[in-house]
């Protein structure tokens, strides 16, 4: 089960990087630095791959900028599901490209696309994130698509990771749970 870290700006400050990526690295098998209100977002994008790249992390990833991505030496991006369409750019750069969707019929999509991975939210209730889309449709979506679905929302326990697990998710993220 692939277990994926989001970080937030309650669970990463730059004044304890190295101590809040050591505190990822030993439950993530994937991170994704996400910060939406930084406007140093690039300079520290920078400085948070220099950081991680010294842990086992399978995959770093940046928040829906391909761009950066590049000039910074990103090997992943994460794009939000208004970005579906950029995939097949994001591909062509040589990017590993993780898709955040919310129903079956969008996941269907990034996977035609190219994606490499989709993130299916909400599974549970999460705070601000309408309401819970829960495991049957993760499960038929699961049966839809041949690349990994990543359970994500709301998964803050190891019960919920299993119950993710239970009905086929490959990996499960959060932000909460690496909190």
């Amino acid at each position: 089960m692939i277990a994926y870290a989001i970080t937030s700006p309650q669970t990463l400050h730059f004044t304890t990087l190295k101590e809040d990526i050591e505190r990822f690295a030993k439950h993530a098998d994937m991170i994704l630095y996400r910060d939406k209100e930084n406007e140093a977002y690039a300079y520290d994008a920078k400085y948070f791959l220099d950081e991680t790249d010294s842990y086992l992390f399978e995959r770093v990833l940046l928040h829906q900028d391909i761009d950066l991505c590049c000039r910074v030496g990103a090997k992943g991006v994460h794009l939000s599901s208004r970005q579906i369409k950029e995939i097949t750019r994001a591909k062509s750069v040589g990017l590993c490209v993780v898709v955040s969707t919310h129903t079956i019929e969008e996941a269907l999509e990034a996977e035609r696309l190219g994606a490499d991975m989709v993130t299916l939210s909400p599974i549970f209730q999460s705070p601000n994130k309408g309401r819970p889309i829960g495991l049957p449709l993760l499960s038929k979506a699961v049966e839809a698509l041949a690349i990994p679905i990543i359970a994500l929302g709301g998964i803050v326990t190891p019960q919920e990771i299993e119950a993710c697990e239970m009905v086929g998710a490959k990996g499960f993220a959060s932000i909460r749970y690496f909190a």
